[in-house]
């Protein structure tokens, strides 16, 4: 019987439940099969429901029994006021990209694709062929399996010029998800108390990470097509900071990427300062117009640590990415993921070495460009007609996101609480800014779901700006 039958087994003993009184034993499974025309297992399973719910308990030799009410009291947890003292206010809240929306609001506010930009079948083939091997039942080396360490090694040695050393699969670590790497970059290289220079605006998870490791952010501005390397110079040199953590690809929020010029001038400006890059290529797979080429494939000399996520463009499910880096940096970062997490599950790496080789996944990929540029375009659109006070400053060559600059009279955490009011889930600029910002921005995905509902989404928008601005 499917799930259907089951359903209506839980509503009929459900409000059978409400009229008997508390230790009432209900039929056997045979009297219930019989008297709902439904197998034993759907019987089974309706009864597993009930029991999930709190209605019944099911004492084995003997039956299922209406649980009895409990008298509740409400629980003291005031002692914990003292014991955790005062809360961090720059780690408070749920980050927007993080939250979850009604089921019928169109949502411009997610951080991950929508299902259907993603490699289903290759992932649930992948799953399960991992689950059938020794990897669903073995510990990884802490470093990662070799297989997927020479996978990330080789994808940067396609970019890596002749008269350069590619990095080696030893040099990769594994780790669970980007985050994770980025909180061991900032635990591990740049250190507590230490200045780390990031563009600005810049992606909420890195401040975060930083915050929570204790390092003080310093914003360099960056603008539709990257930082000034003269403002970083100064930044360097007057804060004597010995790290600069950069998007150069498809910027989460802006979509900006460097041009090959840039990226030379801020390696030379990094390697004047005996410093570091932590160059996070999260949208690596997210070109539209144009294919990244990493910065870290024109360094050898170990100023550049590299991060790489699959997890958006294989599955959220599959929290792998991998931190490549060269020299000391490498054994620091490898001791700090070995306190941290000990190993990334042996499961998902196998899957994720499965899809990322599988020949499905260059069609994929292909696929992927055109979908995001039609997605891209139609938000584009929407918001040029019925937003017209909105400036996009510019169309991003790659990423899932638009960087919209709102009116300056514009109260964005109004904007966002009336937009939520009208079904419509959008991000407030200022949760990317280090510091304070210099103007209202919204940050809106065309990644999310129901792409056809953007018009409408562009119209609603417009609406609650005018509310929004009085």
């Amino acid at each position: 019987m499917d799930d259907d039958s089951s359903g209506r087994i839980v509503a009929a003993l459900s409000a059978w439940i409400r009229g008997a009184p508390p230790g009432a034993r209900l039929p056997s499974t045979r009297t219930l099969a019989a008297e709902h025309r439904a197998s034993p297992v759907t019987v089974q399973q309706a009864l597993r429901t009930l029991v999930a719910q709190g209605l019944v308990e099911t004492r084995p030799g003997v039956g299922t029994f209406v649980r009895a009410v409990r008298a509740t009291r409400p629980a003291d947890h005031a002692w914990q006021t003292s014991a955790l003292g005062p809360a961090r206010s720059d780690l408070a809240g749920l980050p927007t990209a993080l939250r979850g929306t009604p089921p019928d609001a169109i949502a411009l506010h997610a951080g991950y694709p929508d299902r259907d930009l993603l490699p289903e079948r290759l992932v649930r083939s992948a799953l399960t062929r991992a689950a059938r091997s020794d990897a669903g039942l073995g510990r990884s080396p802490t470093a990662g399996l070799p297989e997927l360490q020479a996978w990330f090694a080789g994808q940067l040695a396609t970019h890596t010029p002749g008269h350069l050393t590619p990095p080696a699969p030893a040099e990769v670590i594994v780790v669970p998800g980007s985050q994770s790497g980025l909180s061991s970059v900032f635990r591990s290289v740049v250190t507590a108390g230490q200045v780390l220079l990031t563009e600005s605006p810049t992606y909420w998870g890195a401040i975060r990470a930083a915050s929570h490791a204790g390092v003080r952010l310093v914003p360099v501005a960056a603008g539709p097509d990257g930082p000034d390397p003269a403002q970083l110079d100064r930044a360097f040199a007057e804060t004597g900071a010995r790290a600069f953590y950069a998007q150069p690809h498809y910027a989460n929020p802006t979509g900006a990427q460097w041009s090959a010029a840039l990226g030379a001038q801020v390696l030379e400006v990094v390697r004047a300062h005996d410093a570091f890059l932590v160059e996070d290529d999260w949208a690596h797979e997210f070109g539209i117009t144009s294919t990244p080429s990493p910065l870290a494939a024109q360094d050898d000399g170990g100023h550049v640590i590299y991060l790489r996520s699959l997890t958006k463009s294989v599955s959220p499910a599959l929290r792998v990415a991998a931190v490549v880096a060269r020299g000391p940096a490498r054994a620091r970062l490898l001791a700090d993921q070995a306190a941290e997490s000990m190993y990334v599950s042996g499961l998902l790496q196998a899957a994720a070495v499965d899809v990322v080789t599988h020949p499905g996944w260059r069609t994929h990929l292909r696929g992927l460009r055109d979908q995001l540029r039609t997605r891209r375009d139609l938000l584009a659109d929407a918001l040029r007609e019925h937003v017209p006070s909105a400036h996009l400053e510019h169309l991003p060559p790659g990423g899932l996101n638009l960087w919209v600059r709102l009116p300056d009279d514009t109260d964005v955490e109004a904007l966002v609480v009336e937009c939520g009011r009208a079904g419509v889930a959008v991000a407030a600029g200022t949760e990317w800014f280090p510091a304070e910002a210099p103007a209202p921005y919204l940050r809106l995905s065309f990644s999310g779901p129901h792409p056809a509902a953007y018009p409408e989404a562009a119209r609603l928008l417009e609406r609650s700006l005018g509310v929004a601005r009085g």
